[in-house]
């Protein structure tokens, strides 16, 4: 996901800081308005911010921040204030069921966060009961579906469609045989079972070797060694940056001198720190918004620096998104009545800063954005064919 910079809280605005609160498809039983007090209306982000994730929370976070202050200096939403509770889910299912069950103590309208598909998955069915709609920011596994929940909305669409991005880019790239490899956790196991279904629907590229490891190990030789072997030349890596960044070194020691690709979970400039350039020759990532990239985002992203502090990375949009998406849904409700909030959120149609936003019935981003990057030396850019 690109340059995801530290940004440390006290780089945070004093503004910001006020404003953040300490640390089946049926419709719920009961979905009471929140009784927040009479001035206030809470939203809730669930993201990691420890663990080896943090760095992608907390750029979340900001991003979520810098929203709800730009709307409480605007008035608000239904002439209240907007306060965001954050907690950190560490990417870790007891953690974040944890984390859902103290914010709902606060009387939640909308849940705005979640990165990580394995931390949000086990908290869908405590919203979806206690009645609070999610708007998931950017965890994209088909795995959040599964519960086929009516008030759950994915603002990053699914990994279907950037499995299909990814398979078409692969084949244009010179692909023939690829090898996918997963970490065995619920996004980067729904991508790669995604992306071999892509491959061998569109029969765009032959699927050489479907491969896990094992998230945290000192050495993926064994699993280079099985891709040497099964004759890829090419390698989609659907986990994230720390166990992607080994496995590509391994990938060089085992004399692998065709292309890697790494998915959304692994396009962050953290990937390059142990990589030399040579190593990160023909390295590419699918990848989801990266500000730097995007000129249309230019004045978005100097209010982002003057407000945090530094410039935005992947997940900041992500963050703010899902703020402006929760607030425009209130405002359309009238009331902070949790079913209209969840009618309102999925009757969608509006542009936000990643572009326009609508949901499919199941609650999937009708047209999510996907870019493809390629390493130049120890860094990312915008991949110049991609369009």
């Amino acid at each position: 996901m690109g340059s995801r910079r530290t940004l440390s809280v006290a780089a945070v605005g004093a503004v910001l800081a006020l404003l953040v609160g300490c640390g089946d498809g049926s419709e719920p039983a009961a979905a009471p308005a929140a009784s927040a007090g009479a001035d206030t209306v809470r939203l809730a982000a669930l993201v990691p911010l420890t663990g080896r994730s943090s760095q992608s929370g907390e750029a979340m976070s900001h991003g979520a921040k810098l929203a709800v202050s730009e709307a409480n200096a605007a008035g608000g939403v239904l002439g209240r204030q907007v306060e965001l509770i954050v907690e950190d889910d560490a990417c870790e299912a007891g953690t974040a069921v944890t984390a859902a069950q103290s914010v709902l103590k606060r009387d939640v309208a909308v849940s705005v966060g979640g990165y990580c598909s394995s931390a949000v998955v086990p908290t869908l069915k405590i919203f979806h009961d206690a009645g609070v709609p999610m708007i998931v920011a950017q965890a994209n596994s088909t795995d959040l579906l599964e519960a086929g929940y009516n008030s759950v909305f994915l603002l990053c669409g699914t990994v279907v469609a950037e499995a299909d991005f990814a398979v078409s880019w692969m084949s244009r790239l010179g692909g023939k045989r690829v090898a996918v490899v997963h970490d065995g956790t619920s996004f980067p196991v729904t991508l790669a079972d995604a992306t071999v279904k892509a491959a061998e629907r569109t029969r765009k590229l032959a699927v050489a070797a479907e491969l896990k490891l094992s998230q945290g190990a000192p050495s993926y030789a064994r699993t280079a060694g099985a891709i040497v072997d099964a004759k890829a030349d090419i390698v989609y890596y659907t986990g994230y940056y720390s166990e992607a960044s080994q496995l590509i070194r391994d990938l060089r020691a085992a004399n692998f001198r065709g292309k890697i690709v790494v998915g959304d979970g692994a396009a962050d400039e953290l990937l390059f720190q142990d990589l030399t350039a040579e190593q990160t020759r023909d390295v590419y990532g699918t990848a989801l918004i990266f500000p730097q990239f995007m000129p249309e985002l230019a004045a978005w992203s100097e209010r982002y620096r003057e407000a945090i502090g530094s410039a935005p990375g992947p997940s900041t949009v992500e963050g703010y998104d899902a703020v402006k998406v929760a607030l425009d849904a209130i405002a359309r409700a009238g009331s902070l009545d949790r079913e209209a909030i969840r009618t309102a959120i999925a009757a969608t149609d509006t542009v936000v800063t990643s572009g326009q936003v609508s949901f499919n019935p199941d609650g999937t981003r009708t047209k999510p954005t996907f870019l493809l990057l390629q390493a130049k030396g120890t860094a990312f850019a915008l991949f110049s064919s991609a369009s």
